[in-house]
């Protein structure tokens, strides 16, 4: 049986700070009513994995963010929460926060609410914040410049932007590059290059892996490596780790692109899988700087909104950006 996320032992004694601070943000956002599968999705992007290595799952999340363990509870034979001596990563009060909402959604509700946009890519005009999935009061999709908190630190919160016209504005922009002679030309050789890419970087997050193990037994079995040393140095690997993992997951989306003559563009992206439409931003865009809103309530979404910075690779060099 997998420990729980958050702790190195399943007695639930020492925290893992690594994981504690990704609880800590996932609480938060989940006190401020985000859904467990806009949570995870944003999880994802950051880098964060579970104990198994895998991203998270809304189900899988919900259950570390309902397990008293992380406030420092446990449950009692008769089904009272009390005190259980641990350590607290989340207050009590922010725990029963969380435990009262779960009668209010299950993490299955919103799995619907699917980012074209989302992930590293898409980042603020202002401060280069990445931009965060955040829907309106009213329940429409949005990105969001997340605002600079604790857990989060960083964002402006100046930024806000529709996902629906967001994703068709960008979506006109790649199918117009694709459809270019040169750049259509380019895809298969372009797609085989970022493979390999991801590949490499997904060796080195093994290697790093390997290094934390390594880290952690030498620690334990008395090597002389002092405790601030060594969290300094897992929190450099874990870093390492999550920014490496964050931009290979992001790459190796290029394989569900399709290589070969596509005739009708336009209608392919309209009826396109998700993860196939995912992997031809990938393919295509570098970079995309979303800046403010011109006034106050406003829908057009144009260059002067959305800036473009497309991949550079063979003669796409040439390809002129937004």
């Amino acid at each position: 049986m997998p420990r729980l996320y958050g702790f190195e032992d399943m007695a639930y004694g020492r925290v893992r700070e690594a994981e504690a601070e990704g609880i800590r943000a996932a609480a938060s956002r989940r006190r401020a009513r985000q859904t467990f599968a806009a949570i995870t999705e944003w999880m994802t992007e950051e880098g964060y994995v579970t104990t198994l290595g895998n991203p998270f799952k809304p189900d899988v999340l919900a259950g570390v963010l309902h397990h008293p363990a992380i406030a420092g509870l446990k449950w009692t034979e008769d089904g009272k929460l009390v005190d259980s001596g641990g350590p607290r990563i989340i207050p009590v009060e922010e725990f029963l926060e969380i435990l009262a909402m779960k009668q209010d959604s299950s993490p299955a509700k919103g799995r619907d609410r699917e980012y074209l946009l989302s992930g590293p890519l898409s980042v603020c005009g202002l401060c280069g914040a990445t931009l965060g999935t955040s829907p309106s009061n009213a329940g429409a999709r949005g990105h969001r410049c997340p605002p600079s908190t604790a857990q989060h630190p960083g964002g402006c919160g100046k930024v806000r932007i529709n996902a629906d016209l967001f994703e068709t504005y960008v979506g006109e922009q790649v199918t117009g590059e694709l459809a270019k002679p040169e750049v259509a030309d380019l895809i298969g050789a372009a797609r085989e290059e970022l493979l390999l890419r991801a590949k490499e970087l997904e060796k080195q997050v093994r290697s790093a892996r390997r290094r934390q193990k390594k880290l952690g037994v030498d620690y334990a079995t008395g090597s002389g490596l002092s405790l601030a040393a060594f969290k300094a140095a897992d929190r450099e690997l874990t870093k390492m780790i999550r920014e490496k993992s964050t931009e290979a997951r992001f790459l190796a989306q290029v394989k569900h692109v399709p290589v070969g003559d596509v005739p009708d563009l336009v209608r392919w992206w309209k009826h396109a899988p998700m993860k196939a439409k995912r992997g031809l931003v990938a393919l295509l865009l570098e970079r995309i700087a979303v800046y403010p809103a011109a006034s106050r309530g406003s829908r057009t979404v144009d260059a002067d909104r959305v800036a473009l910075t497309w991949r550079q690779w063979g003669t796409a060099e040439e390809t002129p950006s937004a």
